[in-house]
């Protein structure tokens, strides 16, 4: 497979983004699934810096992502995202803190959720259970998939090399706190941003949306500091991240 060109890993000082990682309490009454709602505000396009630091981010509230509880480890890491959308596309911006990082792969496409990742599902068509899976590695190493899941039977592909370029490419940087950005380094924690264009996710219905539309959507992390993989949602799942009738809504305002 052809090796896409990565944009630079930024390092910052850990003072410099101490605040963005205080916890962000969820309430026991909030509705999950499809009853969460998310209000997705709509931005002009700006600026991927992979540090969050464009004012646009401040129309976005955050979302906490918890652990999933099957999980043996019971260290408070905080996790938390934000979602924009524009005429063009769908902005993310995740905030992880970790100690560890663990990430090796250097080459777009790969497997990366066997690492440190960040993961967004997209299901803009309820009628159908195709969607729109992304991931982005502390590296900025990323994984573009689209999904087809017929009761649990997956199908996926990844953007054909010859036709991933101009509109179609999406924009991200990522940059590591703490420590520099080696796998098996400590760390207090790492910030992925990335922008989603609607031509890359042709051919969902529902793409692009408008004020109004309704999207499916879940969001998650997995962290290997203690060797075992750990998980974190913003919709619970029992198992697989590929269980859409869990994901909660994105409303495009």
């Amino acid at each position: 497979m052809k090796k896409l060109a990565l944009l630079p890993v930024t390092l910052f000082a850990l003072s410099s983004l101490t605040a963005l990682f205080s916890p962000v309490p969820r309430s026991a009454e909030a509705p999950t699934g499809k009853d969460a709602l998310y209000r997705v505000q709509k931005t002009e396009d700006f600026e991927i810096t992979g540090d969050g630091s464009s004012t646009q981010w401040e129309r976005a509230e955050w979302i906490e992502l918890v652990p999933r509880p099957s999980d043996s480890s019971t260290e408070v890491m905080d996790t938390r995202a934000r979602a924009l959308w524009s005429d063009t596309g769908v902005y993310f911006l995740f905030h992880n803190q970790d100690r560890k990082l663990t990430a090796t792969m250097d080459e777009d496409m790969m497997e990366i959720w066997r690492e440190d990742v960040v993961e967004v599902f997209l299901w803009p068509d309820e009628s159908r259970p195709v969607y729109f899976e992304y991931e982005l590695s502390p590296l900025n190493v990323e994984l573009a998939l689209l999904v087809d899941n017929r009761d649990g039977d997956l199908n996926s592909w990844i953007p054909f090399s010859h036709t991933y370029h101009g509109d179609r490419l999406t924009r991200r940087k990522t940059t590591v706190t703490g420590g520099a950005a080696e796998s098996g380094g400590a760390i207090t924690g790492w910030t992925a941003e990335f922008f989603i264009p609607y031509e890359l996710m042709r051919p969902l219905n529902g793409v692009p949306p408008r004020s109004g539309s309704t999207w499916r959507a879940n969001l998650y992390r997995i962290d290997y500091d203690d060797e075992q993989s750990r998980a974190f949602f913003w919709q619970p799942v029992e198992g697989s991240f590929h269980q859409y009738e869990n994901y909660g809504t994105f409303q495009f305002d």
